[in-house]
């Protein structure tokens, strides 16, 4: 696709927040390609929303009305900085369908992370 990503390995112990918002049918593709590049975990969560795509119109009952938000899936990931370029590149893989709505990527600096069981702290916490 001709991206040119960001280099975020300027340090050793930088942690990013990637979050993807993509085609509900598209998660198992997006799961297995991240897992295929050493994503372990990941949230998820359904969604609602629109940007370009807009809404779409729907019949109930003889009614046609509008619907603004559309159904989309919302993947949240934490990771090292130095993983961003890959787990970016798969995401976009594995989610792209060439049509309008496929989604966006967000990359965010992650301060902190705490593992709530062990005290784990920052990177060891991922």
């Amino acid at each position: 696709m001709g991206l040119e990503l960001m280099d975020y390995s300027f340090r050793e112990d930088a942690m990013k927040l990637i979050n993807a918002i993509i085609k509900p049918f598209k998660l198992d593709d997006v799961r297995e390609a991240l897992a295929d590049v050493g994503i372990e975990g990941m949230t998820v969560s359904e969604v609602k929303g629109f940007g370009r795509q807009k809404g779409h119109t729907e019949l109930y009952r003889g009614a046609e009305y509008q619907v603004d938000f559309l159904p989309k899936v919302k993947i949240e990931i934490a990771t090292q900085a130095d993983n961003v370029d890959r787990v970016v590149e798969a995401i976009i893989k594995a989610a792209h369908t060439g049509k309008i709505g496929d989604g966006k990527i967000f990359v965010y600096d992650l301060s902190q992370a705490v593992r709530i069981r062990t005290g784990e702290m920052d990177v060891e916490a991922l």
